[in-house]
């Protein structure tokens, strides 16, 4: 459902993305970690088609995100890190307008919204303009958006930003839930709890290189580290030491 097959992204010198490789399954729920300015963002931004790789493809359900962008995009959701909401709508214009841009029918719209807004608890916020809302309300509201059309994969950049531990879990739910009946799920984060508790499969990435994946239990082998998925973590992106 996601391929990404030697993806390199240059700026400049900078090597952001590096010979990037990797293959998702129809419903694998699949949770990216990496220190500060790694490459998880610009990955997934290449995936998603915001930016043209330097070289290598990225993949939505076999269709190439460069080459057939509308048949990688009718299959896609994705929601960054900080997602752009039109702020003089209200949540139910946003979601009628973003339904239409999928081409659902009036029907679809009304009935998928109105099951979200009731599971993310957002009935009081609907008739609002967006610019009145918290940050937490307005990623839900880009969570709702996104899940309207139900796509086959869902790619989510640190989806836990300004949500209290009750609407956290909401959407911890709502993703199992969904990756479970099929639909694809890639999250990029800094939570390690995130992957700890709800991934199949763990990517680490580090200076743009996809360095390790797999089950907690197959990246403890591959550092060599005993203890939870933060030691792993550290050791495997440890700073290189040796005589300078």
């Amino acid at each position: 459902m996601i391929e990404l097959d030697r993806l390199v992204k240059n700026f400049g010198d900078l090597v952001a993305v590096n010979q990037v490789s990797l293959r998702l399954a129809r419903g694998e729920f699949f949770a990216m970690l990496g220190p500060n300015a790694a490459g998880k963002t610009t990955t997934i931004k290449l995936l998603a088609g915001l930016i043209k790789p330097t070289s290598g493809t990225a993949r939505i359900c076999g269709f190439d995100i460069q080459t057939q962008p509308l048949e990688a995009r009718r299959r896609l959701a994705y929601v960054p890190d900080f997602p752009f909401l039109y702020d003089k709508l209200t949540a139910w214009e946003f979601f009628r307008f973003t339904g239409q841009l999928f081409q659902l029918d009036a029907a679809r719209i009304e009935k998928n919204a109105r099951e979200l807004v009731r599971r993310f608890h957002l009935s009081e916020f609907v008739d609002r303009p967006i610019e009145g809302l918290s940050h937490g309300t307005r990623q839900r509201i880009a969570i709702v958006s996104a899940l309207l059309h139900d796509p086959e994969v869902f790619v989510i950049d640190e989806p836990m930003v300004g949500l209290d531990p009750q609407h956290a879990r909401v959407v911890k739910d709502v993703l199992k839930e969904r990756s479970l009946a099929g639909m694809t799920v890639l999250v990029s984060t800094h939570q390690l709890s995130i992957a700890e508790e709800m991934a199949d499969r763990i990517g680490i990435i580090n200076g743009g290189k996809l360095i390790a994946v797999g089950t907690r239990e197959e990246l403890r082998r591959q550092s060599g580290a005993t203890g939870e998925l933060e030691e792993i973590f550290l050791s495997l992106t440890a700073p290189a030491t040796g005589a300078q």
